[in-house]
């Protein structure tokens, strides 16, 4: 057990999801700015990134699309000036900007897989709200942070307390009504390029 536990956290710390718990508080008007309405069914969206020669979870994510859409990603390296961020919580987020999340982590060694349910916007915008009062996550808890939030909603009062991404993407998968999706990619495992390339796009532009 102790050795799965130490080649789990290996895995994220190498993916990005090792971040120091650092606070970072985009201002108002940066907020405001890029703040984006969500106008047709709520929804939530878990994204675990998956490596391919292991097929162990490196890192997980969740995008809420409630009042507004906002993807929440603990511990993560991912940033974009189009999509300020508040303690690992990051605001407008339009389908082009999760398009750009999607393709900055899947890469040769890794694929992400996306689970959708929808929920009403009520369960949204408490999940929202719970990822805001959550704070800034420290290094390999993407996991456990992200089910800590998932727990705050009675409809995902099972979601596991988990340091392993995998087994928080089996237990959603347990839930009625999800849906599923896998994306693969072959750019390079250096990623960073593709993040600068990203950033100076902003919004614009193809992924990838």
């Amino acid at each position: 057990m102790m050795r799965a536990l130490r080649a789990a956290l290996l895995g994220l710390a190498l993916l990005g999801c090792a971040s120091t718990a650092e606070p970072v508080w985009a201002p108002d008007h940066e907020v405001s700015r890029f703040a984006v309405a969500h106008e047709g069914p709520a929804s939530i969206a878990l994204i675990t990134v998956i490596n391919n020669r292991s097929g162990e979870g490196g890192h997980t994510a969740l995008f809420i699309r409630g009042s507004q859409r906002v993807v929440w990603d603990p511990a993560g390296t991912w940033w974009n000036p189009h999509a300020p961020e508040r303690n690992d919580l990051h605001y407008g987020m339009t389908d082009r900007m999760e398009e750009i999340y999607i393709d900055y982590h899947a890469r040769v060694s890794w694929h992400v897989v996306i689970q959708e349910i929808e929920v009403s916007r009520e369960v949204a915008d408490a999940l929202s709200r719970a990822a805001q009062d959550y704070g800034a996550v420290p290094k390999a808890q993407c996991a456990v942070s992200t089910g800590r939030i998932l727990r705050t909603r009675p409809e995902f009062a099972g979601a596991p307390e988990t340091w392993f991404p995998k087994r928080l993407m089996n237990w959603f998968d347990t839930l009625p009504g999800v849906t599923k999706s896998v994306v693969y990619d072959h750019d390079d495992d250096n990623n960073q390029p593709l993040l600068r390339q990203q950033i100076a796009a902003g919004g614009a532009g193809r992924p990838g």
